[in-house]
């Protein structure tokens, strides 16, 4: 594959090749309700264990198939999980078992392992499925002396298999369980309910109706409360945090309010398993019945149902499961014999390992505190995560100026720079509103910093940003002018309109135009005020964070066409397609695209390659056609190599291929830009700038002295960034030192560990860097403040 060179490594660093899995036996399987997703992480579960060198079993059918044996446990080829990534469900089955709940249900089931020698299990499932594994390998010891009693193995057999090793990867829409982020399936289901909120949107203004939407989530209000932050709901019922009494009368003058401000809709989201403060069920039926008793407005309700579980999974689904899947085996050849079984989980956005119970028992505490009406309790237990989604919520729905900032008095700006990217409007309206609770006046500039000099600029109310969240592109308007030749001019704009603090959403000239404006500082006193820039661009390539608003949309949209091009070889065999991708000199949406798409080879500027490494490539698809698997994808960055454009690698394959495959090339361009933004975007998005002016106001006040703002210290210039774990402010002059401004891309790049992932499944040897997997840790109750990942998902 191209580059497998790469930079010189430390000797500090861990190979996995170290781990060898030659002479193990592992087995996955699917268990409990499906999940979009589970199939990526099936995928790199039976790709990974093979690459090791380990044998791998499918056992179909969940626990029941490992009760019941015979053809339900199989062994897995590496084609037997081609073109699987794209699939919704699990491909291998799952059921729930009564059997393997009972003792013999589970002696059956070692019965079963025993015979093919499997010591290593992966379980992909929900709190349920992962308990019961614990508990089977608790039991483990016993049930190989009871078998020896039976008859049915011998001591021998007994001795060679004494350990039953376990990992849990959590596929569950719901994301209920504690210790991870993002459980597999959760955002291909907000995707799902997303599409359904747009389409009855359009709807709804056409009628000015309202409508109550039930989505799943009985314990658990995580997608009602996320899809009501992605599509601005004006209500939310979750059973986490049920209403306050008297919440009839209050939430239909919320609802008049908001059609009294001029909206034409109402959109309610009732979690399933949604209660009152006395327990009491709340249904769609009931708030349905309450808006037309009080209000008299046209009210329909749709519930969701099992269209959630349903569909391909997401770009984030499919890279969450490829990472947990691959980790799920590092994990595996790791263990010993006082390894507790653990979970691979994500944080932020890095893997970790937890031990599974402390999980499991943090997730039944969740619901012990709501069946003791501890709400405040339920809502900690659930994470940082779920906490900031609540406070993000609470925040934007206030509608009120806050009493101790009443009169702030300080004129807020929000404008966007650069390229328009899917979920600008999400965080230019969640900026608005929370600026305008936290009693600030509110700014929109148009057309950037072009418009800014042009003095096209004026207040934006409340009612200014209704609808913004689930709009594609830059409602302000965007170019890419940077400020240095106008400084004058946008110095006087400052001074005319009285700007106190600027908020910048945009990318790489974003970034470049805030250092140019704080650098200015000491000539121009306008410009000594807080300043802060989001990132927001479909290439991901501003250095402090580890994403950008708008990558992504820019993904799924990769990933849905790279499907459909895959797709359309089903009936010619034998093709290899050549695509190229957005992002100028970073290669973030070639390779994480790859990664979701299932590529063969992707091409990027960060790791240079040579006229050899095209020609192994070439050699490499050549022999893959002579599998079953006889299809290529492959993947170009834009700027990956002067010389080797996508015409020349589409001509040099279509001749080195000749007569064993043939070519078609597709530049997918800006179609990448566009479109609704993705369910992660627009939250992203809402809770980045809700964070951003919070620190805003607080800057705001620390500056303020002698009846004016002034502020001229680096760390007013700031950039609010993702950084593994955490959301952090970090001064644009700082992380000047980490950017290569030629080719306007960060030195350091996260996502380049995600290559070899990459192409290890794509049945490529390389090196594969495992000093940065995930560490067995420990779940904290209360994170760290430091720590707050949460915005990040």
């Amino acid at each position: 594959m191209a580059g497998a060179t790469g930079p010189k490594r430390q000797d500090t660093r861990k190979f996995f090749e170290n781990l060898s899995g030659a002479g193990k036996c592992i087995a996955v399987l699917t268990s409990g309700g499906d999940a979009q997703g589970m199939n990526g992480a099936v995928r790199a579960v039976v790709r990974m264990g093979i690459y090791v060198g380990a044998k791998v079993y499918f056992i179909h059918e969940g626990y029941q198939g490992m009760v019941d044996g015979g053809d339900y446990i199989k062994e897995a080829t590496w084609e037997s999980v081609s073109s699987v990534l794209q699939v919704g469900g699990t491909v291998i089955g799952s059921a729930r078992c009564k059997e393997f709940r009972s003792h013999e249900g589970r002696l059956k089931a070692a019965h079963n392992l025993v015979q093919r020698g499997i010591t290593y299990l992966c379980v992909i499932g929900g709190d349920g499925s992962l308990t019961g594994a614990n508990l089977f390998r608790e039991e483990w010891s016993g049930l190989l002396n009871e078998l020896i009693e039976q008859g049915l193995i011998d001591e021998e057999a007994a001795r060679s298999h004494s350990q039953l090793h376990i990992v849990g990867m959590v596929g569950s829409i719901d994301n209920d369980f504690c210790g991870t982020d993002m459980t597999i399936g959760t955002d291909s289901a907000l995707h799902r309910i997303i599409e359904v909120v747009d389409a009855i949107m359009t709807t709804a203004q056409s009628h000015q109706r309202t409508f109550v939407l039930e989505v799943m989530g009985r314990h658990c209000g995580y997608l009602a409360l996320v899809s009501a932050l992605a599509c601005g709901a004006d209500w939310v019922f979750i059973p986490e945090m049920p209403p306050e009494d008297g919440w009839e009368d209050n939430m239909c003058q919320k609802l008049s309010e908001s059609r009294s401000r001029g909206s034409r809709l109402n959109i309610i989201i009732v979690a399933e398993g949604a209660t009152d403060r006395q327990g009491q069920h709340i249904t769609s039926d009931l708030v349905k019945k309450l808006v037309v008793s009080h209000l008299g407005f046209d009210t329909r309700v749709t519930i969701l149902g099992h269209v959630q579980r349903g569909g391909t999974p997401s770009a984030f689904d499919r890279i969450l499961a490829s990472r947990m899947g691959v980790e799920a085996v590092l994990a595996l050849l790791e263990a010993s014999t006082d390894t507790p079984a653990c979970v691979v989980s994500l944080v932020g956005n890095q893997a970790v390992r937890l031990p599974l119970m402390e999980c499991v028992q943090m997730t039944q505490e969740v619901q012990k505190a709501m069946d003791e009406k501890k709400f405040d309790e339920a809502v900690r237990l659930r994470g940082r995560s779920f906490e900031n989604n609540l406070s993000t919520y609470r925040l934007l729905a206030s509608q009120t100026a806050r009493s101790d900032l009443q009169n702030s008095s300080f004129n807020v700006a929000v404008m966007n720079v650069g390229a328009p990217a899917a979920g600008m409007n999400a965080a230019v309206r969640s900026a608005v509103r929370v600026g305008i609770t936290e009693g600030h006046k509110m700014f929109a500039v148009n057309d950037g910093f072009e418009g800014f000099y042009k003095g096209q600029i004026k207040e934006i109310k409340w009612g200014d940003v209704g609808g913004w969240t689930g709009q594609g592109g830059s409602l302000l308007g965007t170019k890419r002018t940077l400020p240095a030749k106008h400084l004058d001019e946008i110095a006087e704009q400052m001074r005319i309109h009285n700007i106190t603090a600027l908020l910048v959403i945009g990318g790489f000239e974003a970034y470049v135009g805030l250092l140019e404006l704080s650098s200015a500082r000491d000539k121009y006193p306008e410009f000594c005020v807080p300043m802060v820039m989001i990132p927001a661009t479909v290439s991901n390539n501003i250095p402090g964070s580890d994403l950008s608003i708008g990558s992504d949309t820019a993904l799924n949209a990769i990933t849905d066409t790279c499907d459909r091009i895959k797709q359309s070889a089903s009936g010619t065999k034998r093709r290899v397609f050549i695509i190229e991708t957005m992002g100028g000199y970073c290669g973030y949406l070639a390779t994480v695209g790859g990664l979701a798409a299932g590529a063969d080879t992707v091409y990027i500027y960060e790791e240079p390659f040579d006229i050899r490494d095209l020609q192994a490539n070439v050699e490499h698809l050549t022999q893959k056609m002579k599998t079953s698997i006889q299809r290529g994808l492959v993947l170009r960055n834009e700027n990956c190599n002067e010389n080797f454009t996508t015409d020349f690698i589409y001509q040099l394959y279509s001749e080195e291929g000749r007569g064993v495959f043939d070519c078609r090339k597709n530049i997918l361009g800006h179609m990448q830009q566009g479109g609704a933004p993705s369910p992660f975007d627009r939250n992203f998005g809402t809770k980045v700038a809700a964070k951003a002016i919070q620190w805003i106001t607080q800057t705001l006040k620390e500056s303020y002295k002698e009846g004016r703002v002034f502020t001229n210290s680096e760390d007013t210039a700031c950039l609010l960034g993702m950084r593994r774990r955490a959301m952090v402010f970090q001064p644009v002059a700082q992380l000047r030192e980490e950017t290569d401004f030629v080719h306007r891309i960060p030195k350091e790049q996260w996502w380049l560990k995600l290559r070899p992932l990459m192409k290890i499944l794509a049945k490529y040897k390389t090196s594969y860097d495992v000093s940065d997997a995930g560490q067995l840790e420990h779940v904290t109750r209360v994170r760290p403040k430091e720590n707050d990942a949460s915005a990040a998902i």
